[in-house]
């Protein structure tokens, strides 16, 4: 990729904040005394998949709500926030990284989200991709370990070297998740496109004015899955 366009995905954005103070100290503590650029997102990777409990109910629609230095502020986050906070990390620390996106469908573990959602359908799906070694791999920091024990599939990994998207099939064998669409890649949050998606497929959640109703729907609320 020519290093024109590979800027691109270094700069700070509206919402990929990477040139906020706490994301810069956070990355910086995270990363420490690793010196390849693979260690680093290995460390980045592994710290935001696993500090931050994955929790879609407590979930802000607002513009100021999808930054990515304000998960910084929880201990609980869901895949948007926890993408965007790696893609931040990782341009502070001068790896290009950029946003992507996708539909998937889940199979187990989200009965309470599909009583919101009316829908098993995850829209909007966040993962993230680092340019290592002259290529993009993309990681999903999304589900932590904890939360992937009590569904009984394996966490993620990720060695800086090959996709790691999604958990296809359970410990068990069962088919946990697939994807149906992707949005592509981004360098920042694509806002507008984001609430035209979330209100196609969940048009309940908002009213007329297309202002969100979410909250009105958490029968869970605060409660992680």
């Amino acid at each position: 990729m020519p290093k024109q366009e590979l800027e691109t995905y270094l700069q700070p954005g509206q919402y990929v904040d990477s040139n906020a103070a706490e994301v810069i100290a956070y990355a910086q503590d995270t990363i420490g005394t690793s010196k390849t650029d693979i260690e680093k997102s290995q460390k980045l990777y592994y710290r935001i998949r696993d500090e931050f409990r994955y929790n879609p109910y407590q979930i802000d629609l607002s513009p100021g709500g999808f930054k990515a230095s304000n998960l910084l502020q929880k201990n609980n986050g869901y895949c948007i926030e926890k993408a965007s906070l790696l893609v931040a990390c990782a341009r502070s620390v001068n790896i290009p990284a950029r946003l992507g996106f996708a539909i998937v469908e889940n199979h187990i573990g989200t009965k309470k989200l599909e009583q919101i959602l009316r829908s098993n359908k995850l829209v909007f799906h966040g993962y993230m991709e680092f340019y290592l070694q002259n290529k993009w791999v993309k990681a999903t920091p999304a589900f932590d370990k904890k939360l992937c024990d009590k569904l009984g599939v394996h966490p993620l990994e990720f060695d800086g070297e090959e996709d790691s998207v999604f958990q296809e099939f359970s410990s068990s064998g069962d088919k946990f998740m697939e994807y149906l669409h992707d949005y592509g890649t981004f360098a920042d949050f694509p806002y507008e496109l984001a609430q035209q998606e979330f209100q196609k497929h969940y048009p309940h959640l908002f009213d007329t004015q297309g202002n969100s109703q979410y909250e009105k729907f958490l029968y869970f609320s605060g409660k992680a899955i």
